[in-house]
């Protein structure tokens, strides 16, 4: 969810947690999709996909672990 603008009288109500959690989730989906193979789904089978997709999240999420 959008937050409301400043001057609405009556804002919706929102999860600010929620929302950081779904934007991450979002970013993560956009980087994952700059991989050639996995947004033009070269395999053939959805088991090599699968994989593919996991070896790709791995290598994604790997620097965000590894501190030095």
């Amino acid at each position: 969810m959008i937050p409301a603008r400043v001057n609405r009288r009556h804002p919706a109500p929102r999860d600010r947690v929620k929302y950081r959690w779904r934007n991450r989730i979002e970013h993560f989906f956009n980087k994952l999709r700059n991989w050639r193979r996995v947004a033009t789904r070269y395999d053939k089978t959805a088991n090599s996909y699968i994989g593919f997709i996991s070896l790709a999240s791995a290598l994604l999420w790997l620097p965000l672990v590894h501190v030095t």
